[in-house]
């Protein structure tokens, strides 16, 4: 058994149901992202799901970036041991610098490739993002770094999710390796800070709560 599985487990007998059924969807798709590493795309779906299971909300079918931001704050807050911290500027500091740096994971970039926004304000818009980076790393601000990288993960989600990639494309094997390796990392911290402080951190009933239909 997976020994997130058996965190899991052991906390469940003193958790809400929506609390316990949050988890279990987290911890199922974590489970499963493992089965995948010969498919980047579909592993990242997977630990993507695993990461909305644990964080969305009743009502909030779509989340807004102030929602996550809160949801990243909390969890490094509560993050007694560190150990986000160790994630972000130690074990895996390389490949976060890369999706930071990397232009094509910028939704800007793509608003003003398809004309939605004109090249001035897009090249304000990433010079600002720049700033922003060098001062979240030269400030060792752990949530502000959680930000901005998740910012690009969205991106890259949302390329994936609206057909925006051809499957297994070389062009976005880098992308995808180097955010499985950071969410596969990331995931399991998050739910245990969950499982440990879940007394405080219970949240809302899950959108798409367990049902039957008679």
């Amino acid at each position: 058994m997976l020994l997130l599985e058996e965190i899991y487990k052991s906390y469940k007998a003193q958790n809400s149901a929506h609390f316990n059924l949050r988890i279990h969807r987290g911890v199922g798709w974590f489970k499963k992202s493992l089965e995948l590493d010969r498919d980047l795309d579909f592993k990242f779906i997977s630990l993507w799901i695993s990461f909305q299971s644990i964080y969305a909300e009743e009502g909030d079918l779509i989340q807004g970036q102030d929602k996550l931001y809160q949801f990243l704050e909390i969890l490094c807050q509560n993050d007694t041991e560190q150990k986000i911290g160790h994630i972000v500027w130690e074990k895996y500091s390389q490949p976060i610098h890369s999706l930071l740096d990397s232009s094509y994971l910028n939704q800007s970039f793509w608003d003003y490739r398809n004309q939605k926004i004109s090249l001035e304000n897009c090249q304000a818009i990433l010079e600002n993002q720049k700033q922003q980076i060098q001062n979240a790393l030269q400030e060792k601000n752990s949530i502000e770094v959680l930000k901005l990288l998740f910012h690009r993960l969205y991106t890259l989600h949302h390329q994936l999710m609206h057909g925006g990639m051809t499957y297994q494309s070389s062009l976005n094997h880098k992308s995808f390796e180097e955010s499985c390796r950071i969410l596969a990392a990331l995931l399991p911290v998050f739910i245990c800070i969950l499982l440990e402080n879940a007394k405080t951190l219970d949240l809302n009933k899950p959108y798409y709560p367990a049902a039957q239909v008679s």
